[in-house]
């Protein structure tokens, strides 16, 4: 079943992989499902069902003109748990834009059927800077991303996502391949829903959907994100949720599961087996 049509009719592709406890894995932006995969296998090799889907607009999955608010994507999630049937006993885990998805859940559908949940460099709870907000990112940037991406999208992703694997002019935590794939996976995606997830993830505030979290949440965030910096959002989201487990990368980039991927991935092993 590589497609599920959620309640508005859109078609999201769905990877399944494995059986047991489901772990459904929400991708950032401007990513897809494929993101996930050493994590996704790893789960599955360890007995867990992990299901990752490419989101709207993104990868293999429709690009509707509509839906790329919080809410409508939010419910995409709750419609791949009910069609893949992992809706009971599941695991929510969301990477960056992905973490919105996993706090709206929480708080949209009370938390149906989630025994536990993961912010990974997640954009939870606000990335704007405001007054009450002061460690967010100001509203100029974020209006940058709007305009590098249509200015040339390609060129700009190759830079942004530089930055987002934490590559320097003399170190590089990844090799120059796996900042092409990673180019790869975002040139998948609709130029039109890059755009409006960019405004969603930027100007979105989830700090609401914190009191929804009653399950062991997993917040796991770089100090060195400069992508979706540390204050405003993981340290953040770990004080506003009761119970949370922080775990900080020290000098880690935004992509941790890519650059860090076998500390995180057992990290989030050893979360699941608690």
């Amino acid at each position: 079943m590589p497609y599920i049509k959620t309640r508005d009719g859109t078609d999201i592709y769905v990877k399944d992989w494995g059986t047991g406890r489901p772990v459904i894995l929400t991708h950032g932006w401007p990513l897809n499902a494929d993101s996930w995969d050493a994590q996704a296998m790893a789960l599955a090799q360890a007995g867990f069902r992990a299901i990752a889907y490419d989101r709207r607009g993104f990868g293999r999955s429709a690009q509707p003109w509509s839906g790329y608010d919080y809410d409508t994507l939010t419910d995409d999630l709750a419609d791949v748990m009910e069609a893949t049937g992992a809706n009971t006993d599941a695991t929510i885990v969301g990477f960056s834009m992905g973490g919105g998805e996993i706090a709206r859940y929480m708080s949209r559908y009370d938390g149906k059927g989630v025994v536990a949940a993961g912010l990974i460099s997640s954009v939870v709870p606000y990335m704007l800077k405001t007054d009450d907000n002061p460690d967010g990112v100001d509203e100029e940037t974020l209006a940058g991303i709007g305009a590098g991406i249509e200015d040339d999208r390609p060129a700009f992703f190759k830079t942004f996502l530089q930055q987002f694997l934490g590559v320097g002019f003399i170190t590089s935590p990844v090799s120059d391949e796996v900042v092409d794939w990673a180019w790869g996976l975002a040139m998948q995606a609709g130029l039109h829903p890059t755009l409006r997830c960019a405004e969603a993830f930027g100007h979105t505030d989830f700090r609401g959907d914190l009191a929804a979290f009653r399950v062991p949440t997993l917040v796991v965030h770089g100090t060195s994100d400069k992508t979706v910096p540390i204050d405003a959002t993981g340290r953040a989201a770990a004080k506003g949720i009761a119970g949370s487990q922080l775990v900080e990368y020290d000098g880690a980039p935004h992509g941790l599961t890519i650059t860090e991927s076998d500390r995180f991935t057992n990290d989030l092993l050893t979360f699941l087996g608690r």
